[in-house]
């Protein structure tokens, strides 16, 4: 059954089903080859798969991110940035990757950071004279930040798959955030500075205080969201619930941009997304049901053992193959159906749990900004409004970047487990 499960899903890929139907129909083919199973098991697990309480923050941080887009809380973050950075030479570029940590403290989504960042600062950077397939491929990969520093709709999918703490699973995800985001933008500041742009990036950007008068309220909403979690005041999933209302009083009453017409679209937008997170859940809860019926689990964990003689080595073989699954596979399928099996394989060569959930994110946010799959570099292309294969020269630089900081968060697990530590203990 195993094997006919996985072959007809790969089969499904191959001819371009969608991700989630591909993994439901493996899943009922699996059904129908086991002869002693009932039908009733599809609709019980599909259940149990939706029916856990972390799942609620999925939605609201969703909406969150498109209601800062909405509400004028991305601009101003984006002009705070640039005050910051901007005004040396690259500063422009620096920025984009300075807001997209910002605007990740909030929004849990890349795709969402794409396209409320990019849609204001490609043009800028484009202005300013960068290439226009360097800034769409920069905006595309900073925008992976999204899905690293917490909170992170990838990482509370780990926690509900395998059963760890979202908590602690944010917590982790701010060390790597940090290095790759420091490593994106001491690349950009180089590269600007080697090749002669962004010595104008200086201009029209608002002075540091005045920026700040006028972004103070966007600035805080992360203070309040990851202060509120880490200090005790509220759990991740009510976080994600205030972080809406944060985002729904400040767009309606004081920058007054989300009116009646972009909140329905916003809403409209929000549901969608959620809907496709949520098929994917369900089915992707039968089939790692079937799997772990099958014995699949204890299998894969017998055979790694065997091909691995330390947890170094596995890291590696784990590194290469998430790469390369997250080229193919949406980040959310592959989470919930590669974590539970191999979590417990990281957890008998003695990797920290919170740490294998950081680098499963990290790989797989790779695959976001890789082809031929990327959906950060579709989301660019749609911004930029150019074809995807002007992208992948200036892109090259990226994946080395965030492929070198993989590395260092692999191998020196302090970078995942200092700040988790200096909470949890």
């Amino acid at each position: 059954m195993p094997q006919l499960m996985v072959v007809s899903m790969l089969l499904f890929f191959g001819l371009s089903v969608p991700v989630a139907v591909a993994i439901g129909l493996a899943s009922i083919m699996g059904v129908a080859w086991d002869g002693n199973m009932t039908w009733l098991v599809v609709a019980q697990q599909i259940y149990a798969s939706l029916d856990k309480y972390p799942l609620v923050a999925v939605p609201f941080f969703i909406l969150a991110g498109n209601l800062m887009e909405a509400g004028g809380i991305s601009e101003r973050m984006v002009d705070f940035a640039k005050s910051v950075v901007g005004n040396m030479q690259g500063g422009l570029a620096v920025s984009c990757v300075l807001t997209c940590m910002i605007f990740a403290a909030v929004a849990g989504s890349s795709v969402a950071t794409t396209f409320a960042v990019g849609a204001i600062l490609i043009p800028a950077m484009v202005k300013h004279g960068y290439p226009k397939p360097f800034a769409a491929s920069l905006q595309a990969t900073a925008a992976e930040l999204g899905v690293i520093i917490p909170p992170s709709i990838p990482m509370i999918l780990f926690a509900v798959s395998t059963d760890t703490s979202v908590g602690e699973l944010f917590i982790a995800g701010i060390g790597p955030g940090l290095l790759i985001g420091f490593g994106l933008g001491l690349y950009v500041w180089f590269y600007a500075r080697r090749n002669g742009y962004g010595k104008n990036d200086g201009v029209g950007r608002l002075g540091i205080w005045a920026a700040l008068k006028r972004a103070w309220l966007a600035l805080l909403m992360p203070v309040i969201i990851l202060g509120g979690i880490y200090g005790g005041i509220f759990t991740p999933t009510e976080a994600s619930a205030v972080a809406v209302v944060y985002a729904l009083i400040v767009g309606i009453f004081v920058y007054r941009r989300l009116t009646f017409a972009n909140l329905s679209k916003t809403f409209h937008r929000s549901v969608i997304s959620t809907a496709v997170i949520m098929f994917i859940i369900a089915n992707a809860g039968v089939f790692g049901f079937l799997l772990n019926r099958a014995g699949i689990p204890a299998a894969l964990g017998d055979w790694l053992g065997h091909v691995f003689s330390d947890k170094y080595t596995f890291l590696m073989g784990v590194n290469l193959a998430l790469f390369f699954i997250g080229m193919f596979i949406e980040t959310s399928a592959s989470i919930v159906v590669l974590a539970p099996l191999l979590l417990p394989v990281a957890m008998q060569f003695g990797v920290d749990p919170a740490h294998f959930g950081v680098i499963m994110v990290v790989n797989l946010a790779l695959g976001m900004v890789t082809p031929p799959f990327g959906v950060n570099l579709f989301a660019a292309c749609t911004v930029a409004n150019i074809p995807l294969e002007r992208l992948i020269k200036p892109l090259l630089p990226f994946v080395a970047v965030a492929v070198t900081c993989l590395m260092l968060i692999t191998y020196l697990p302090q970078i995942s487990l200092f700040f988790k530590v200096l909470v949890y203990g």
